[in-house]
């Protein structure tokens, strides 16, 4: 069965492959365009960040190199370089181990070279690696604060074979990892592919107490940690430890806390006395007896994630870096619960990191996806239609994915079969999917924000990256009430700025290699020229930018990556672009370009038009109807079926099984669902999707 999904989806990736490659927008090679797919499933599961594709080979003998792919953290302790292995075959093919050390071979060489400010000099500006190999050469904050390298080899074949040992190169750790096509199938099913660490084969002892308290929900451990375990584990990991759902308010900023590192240099055996230790979850343990028989030690430990403590860690081993400090005196308790209910296993390690973090000044709602913001704009993309546009016969929406994977979830849900399916992909085109990182990209590019004296929203912040730019948004540009207007809005924006993502075109049909500079810096300018009168209604009536606008945005674009390009120091593009010094010069330019010849894209007092609201009650109106529906697209006889798997499997509980007879009895007699069967309906077809999908395949 497993099998079968596993080439499922790898026949559904090398379609989207072709697809991408013959759509206007994207073009380029296929093994890019497959790079660009497996890097944005690795940033959606939080495994990298500000990721971006690059290709640049070598073949020349003595000095082979390669990479297609590259991610630098906020922090700019971690850098990602990627690698690809691209077969495209009818089936995944099977990787050999002489390709994964070639590859590993040709992505540290590159690594080995860059790093030097002559390799930097010998590339063109155009070349796609030119702002990084300046940023390695030149960078002060990347030569300051650089910990790993992970050298990320990513295939679309099978790989069984080992993975090559770390390597140190100019006192920097690579640490290797292969990303292949099972690889990439499992965290399309899953929120992320848990971290496990066997601190007894690391060489590392931690005793540890079990907790006496039993209860369904979680079990607790109180262990002592010490600062070279911490160290090692900090080293290969970084901020993957942090708990994914609050990484981006609490991050890891590279930076040492002088009360922790005054401790430590000065007083190492009061750590334990001083520190208020580490809050960690984990899926499971394993605990043995310790060598002298006298207590337990924690063995093994899968899903490990930092839900407290993430600044001490960080701080112990930029100590033990930067001081040469040794560490292994210092210990740190570590309260470590392990959560039993695999059902609720997100929901309760996100609870135990809102009341871990409770001194830190993180609301409860920004823990989450479940602020009612984001809840408001998930309920108004499911109701909201988009204009119908010229030449298409069917009317689509734009789908919020409010909390990953809620866009596959829905296609399931009511695609049971291939012609439901198909009908979903219809009304709800992939290419309409957008993100809370993609509207806070949209919304913080359109306009700027200060507050006093201080900038809170720019250009500057959508460059420096999803994580940075979304705590931006949440903090600073976040409206307190949502409607139908607001949401139109919103798209009109994201069709804006994917229009000028579009207009300024991939490699080799691009402007350069700064699209994701260019882009927001151009929208926030445009914004700043029009004083911000343009016809955002229009755009989305039309669902596109007229071609007025293409060509304005074109000539814009030409203009701001020129002069950010020579205004930046030392060629550090990037590193210039995130500051908010940039944006304030930027803005004292005067456009080369006439803003009237886009005056028909202008708002207009004379022909505004009053727009309607929709109700919260029209919004909760369409939804209980397309629930309904929904329900009602499955047969009687099938409701029968379902309440009978759920009496013999026992995953549904005496009273959905009730509900389930219920639902079956009024279809066929044609009697209206209550609410309670309607919204009991719909748990039950969750969870029959969940567990047993095949059971509804047979509706068409």
């Amino acid at each position: 069965m497993e099998n079968n999904e596993l080439n499922k989806f790898y026949l559904g990736l090398q379609q989207d492959i072709r697809s991408d490659q013959l759509s206007e927008e994207d073009g380029g090679s296929l093994e890019q365009l497959f790079t660009q797919l497996a890097v944005n499933m690795l940033s959606d599961t939080g495994e990298t960040e500000n990721a971006r594709v690059a290709y640049h080979e070598s073949v020349i003998p003595r000095n082979r190199h390669k990479i297609n792919a590259y991610a630098i953290s906020d922090n700019y302790e971690t850098l990602d370089i990627f690698i690809s292995i691209f077969k495209s075959t009818d089936e995944p093919s099977k990787i050999q181990k002489t390709e994964i050390d070639d590859s590993a071979k040709l992505v540290v060489n590159f690594f080995s070279k860059a790093k030097y400010k002559e390799f930097a000099g010998e590339l063109e500006e155009s070349s796609e690696i030119f702002d990084l190999a300046h940023t390695l050469s030149d960078s002060a904050l990347m030569k300051e604060n650089l910990v790993r390298i992970n050298a990320i080899i990513i295939t679309d074949g099978l790989y069984s074979g080992e993975v090559p040992s770390t390597k140190t190169i100019s006192g920097y750790p690579v640490f290797f990892k292969i990303v292949d096509i099972n690889y990439l199938y499992n965290i399309s099913e899953k929120s992320h592919l848990p971290i496990e660490i066997d601190f007894m084969e690391d060489g590392f002892v931690i005793p540890c107490i079990q907790s006496p308290s039993v209860n369904d929900e979680y079990q607790s451990y109180l262990a002592i940690i010490s600062g070279d375990a911490l160290v090692n584990i900090y080293e290969r990991y970084g901020a993957r430890l942090l708990e994914q759902n609050v990484r981006s308010f609490l991050q890891f900023t590279g930076k040492v806390n002088g009360g922790i590192r005054n401790t430590i240099l000065n007083e190492p055996h009061m750590f334990l006395a001083f520190n208020n230790g580490i809050a960690a979850t984990a899926d499971s343990v394993e605990i043995v007896k310790s060598i002298d028989g006298n207590g337990f030690v924690i063995k093994k430990v899968n899903d490990f994630q930092i839900v407290n403590g993430g600044q001490t860690t960080a701080s112990i081993y930029h100590t033990w870096k930067k001081d040469k400090k040794d560490v292994s005196d210092i210990h740190v308790q570590v309260k470590l619960s392990v959560v039993k209910n695999k059902e609720n296993f997100s929901d309760i390690v996100s609870q135990i990191s809102q009341y871990a973090n409770t001194q830190n000044k993180v609301s409860v709602s920004d823990l989450s996806s479940n602020r009612p913001y984001h809840i408001e704009m998930e309920k108004l993309s499911r109701t909201i239609w988009a204009p119908p546009v010229e030449g298409k016969a069917i009317q689509t929406r734009w789908f919020y994915d409010r909390a990953r994977g809620q866009y596959k979830n829905a296609r399931n849900k009511e695609g049971f079969s291939k012609a439901k399916q198909n009908a979903f992909d219809l009304k709800n085109p992939k290419a309409q999917v957008f993100s809370k990182e993609d509207v806070a990209k949209y919304i913080n590019s359109y306009q700027e924000i200060t507050e006093g004296k201080k900038m809170q929203i720019g250009p500057h912040y959508v460059v420096r990256g999803n994580q940075k730019n979304y705590v931006q948004f949440m903090n600073h540009n976040l409206v307190k009430k949502t409607d139908s207007i607001y949401f139109e809005d919103v798209i009109a924006k994201a069709i804006l700025f994917r229009a000028a993502e579009k207009v300024y075109g991939v490699k080799p049909n691009s402007i350069g290699d700064m699209r994701y500079i260019t882009v927001p810096y151009t929208i926030a300018y445009l914004t700043f020229i029009s004083k911000g009168k343009l016809d955002l209604y229009k755009i989305w009536k039309a669902q596109a930018v007229s071609s007025d606008l293409k060509s304005f945005l074109y000539s814009l674009m030409l203009q701001v990556e020129k002069y950010i390009k020579s205004n930046a120091p030392g060629s550090l593009y990037g590193e210039w672009a995130k500051k908010e010094e940039c944006w304030d010069q930027l803005k004292k330019q005067k456009p080369d370009i006439d803003i009237e010849l886009i005056k028909l894209d202008m708002q207009d007092s004379r022909t505004n038009i009053q727009r309607k609201i929709i109700t919260e009650e029209e919004t909760e109106l369409i939804q209980i109807n397309e629930e309904i529906q929904k329900l009602k697209s499955i047969s009687p006889d099938l409701w029968y079926k379902i309440n009978e798997w759920g009496k013999a499997t026992e995953l549904l509980t005496a009273n959905q099984q009730t509900a389930a007879w219920n639902i079956a009895s009024r279809l066929k007699n044609n009697h209206r669902l209550t609410d309670y069967e309607r919204i009991t309906g719909i748990k039950i077809l969750d969870i029959v999707i969940q567990n047993s999908p095949d059971i509804l395949n047979v509706l068409d």
